[in-house]
């Protein structure tokens, strides 16, 4: 395989990668940006065995054959766990794949660091590697190292199953935090412009540890309710870890594919941050969580009375309502709900009632989770609307039935200037003339409030597990 099939071939399978992006940026074309992204990927992995092939065989090697081997081990562990994942715990497989990515830049720049010859940066063993080089090397491995235990907490926080108190939902925070995270950022810093310009092995191992304790310090004072932002924002570090590596290598498929994520994961932190009212510097530094998830813990408020109902009563309402809206949460996807809940739509709309879904920008534990719930489900793509789009159809609204999701239509972010969530644009459920939520119990969402909506006289609450009262509104409707 020549050098010039090799940069075409390169070539080919960015300009899958953009297209894949672009297909990802709606419902409707989404299927299509993922062939897209599976052609490139696939296209650029055969590529790069082609050069690994030339490579060695140039060389007399027989390195080639360690790297099927990784490939195969590799390949077989992702598919599996691709094939058994659930639904519920896709979140941490991100975040568990975000990790990998992190620890992969870290051996390469080790690697590198430690035999350049064998990657092409210097000429033969002892020779200095260059400054530039050097640059591109601490940057990748510092990144990668962040984005690596960071994404470890995540997984942890995500998962919580663990008692360790680093993975649990909520913030972990002592006196001082920010300064020490200030001082360790700066000994990084420090650490790698020596490196840079010296080339000591002492200061590039340092900096490796202090990475990896920032990426534990900047996670752990993040709470649950602000997992969503911060799984975008370890998909656009390990963008930039694998596009520093990249540069090292001189490879300029992992410099495009690196930049894309990075990029494209920065821009959707953006969006995430705003959706949240939160400062996009603030999620970049790790220091937004605490703040966010300051509210009482779960249980700590008086309770009061709310008014409850059955699932017929519920079915009732929607049967005899003209326009329904339903907002989609996590407890729908815990409780794999999303099947029965699209016969529901299905039978209501047979009624001449109009089913719509609001869709919350950080509804669930990443980013598009309750979009690839209701697309699992079929639903129809022109049923699905955004917040911006929906939220002045409210008032208009007969019923809006909420499923599972709590801080995402929380009123005090509307009417409560002094709740953590103040500001934080909402799905205006409240101002709809009758809403059901079904919850399994009165407990808080994960941002630890209270939420008024539950206690307004037209809120009907259905408490139980989603799956079995939706079924039993399917049954109350036929």
């Amino acid at each position: 395989m020549s050098m010039n099939l090799i940069t075409v071939l390169y070539l080919v399978a960015s300009v899958c990668f953009i297209q894949a992006l672009k297909g990802l940026s709606h419902p409707t074309t989404s299927r299509r940006g993922n062939l897209f992204g599976m052609i490139g990927m696939g296209l650029a992995v055969i590529t790069t065995i082609g050069l690994m092939y030339k490579l060695s065989a140039e060389a007399d090697s027989p390195g080639i054959g360690y790297v099927i081997l990784g490939l195969l081990l590799g390949g077989t562990a992702g598919s599996i766990m691709a094939k058994r994942v659930e639904m519920t715990k896709m979140p941490e497989l991100v975040a568990f794949m975000h990790s990998m990515i992190g620890l992969a830049a870290v051996f390469i720049a080790i690697a590198a660091v430690v035999e350049p010859q064998s990657l092409g940066i210097v000429a033969t063993l002892g020779d200095a590697i260059p400054a530039g080089n050097r640059l591109e090397l601490f940057l990748g491995a510092a990144i990668g190292a962040v984005t690596f235990s960071g994404s470890v907490i995540a997984f942890g926080k995500l998962s919580g199953k663990y008692k360790f108190r680093l993975f649990q939902g909520a913030p972990v925070s002592f006196s001082g935090q920010h300064k020490l995270n200030l001082i360790v950022g700066i000994a990084i810093l420090v650490l790698g412009l020596y490196f840079t310009f010296t080339g000591s092995l002492t200061a590039f191992v340092l900096l490796l540890i202090l990475a990896f304790i920032i990426g534990v310090l900047i996670i752990i004072p993040i709470g649950g309710a602000d997992m969503p932002v911060v799984v975008s924002m370890l998909n656009s570090y390990s963008g930039w870890a694998a596009a520093g590596i990249g540069f090292s290598l001189n490879n300029s498929m992992l410099i495009i594919a690196g930049s894309l994520v990075g990029s494209s994961g920065a821009i959707l932190s953006y969006i995430m941050c705003k959706a949240m009212n939160r400062s996009f510097f603030n999620v970049i530094l790790g220091g937004f969580g605490a703040e966010a998830d300051a509210g009482p813990a779960a249980g700590s408020k008086e309770q009061r009375p709310v008014k409850s109902g059955s699932s017929d009563d519920a079915a009732f309402l929607l049967t005899n309502a003209d326009t329904v809206v339903i907002v989609p949460g996590y407890g729908l996807a815990v409780a794999r709900a999303q099947h029965a809940l699209m016969e529901l739509a299905e039978k209501l709309t047979h009624r001449g009632v109009t089913v719509k879904y609001a869709i919350h920008p950080v509804a669930g534990r990443m980013p598009g989770h309750m979009n690839v719930l209701l697309a699992e489900a079929e639903v129809p793509y022109e049923q699905v609307f955004e917040m911006e789009d929906i939220n002045s159809e409210f008032g208009q609204t007969d019923v809006v039935l909420v499923l599972g999701a709590n801080d995402v239509v929380n009123p005090a972010a509307k009417n409560d200037p002094k709740s953590p969530i103040a500001g934080m644009p909402i799905l205006e459920a409240y101002k709809a003339k009758t809403v059901i939520v079904n919850k399994r119990s009165m407990a808080s969402g994960y941002a630890g409030l209270d939420n008024e909506l539950f206690y307004l006289d037209k809120t009907m609450m259905v408490f139980g597990d989603a799956k079995k009262v939706i079924e039993d509104m399917v049954k109350a409707v036929e």
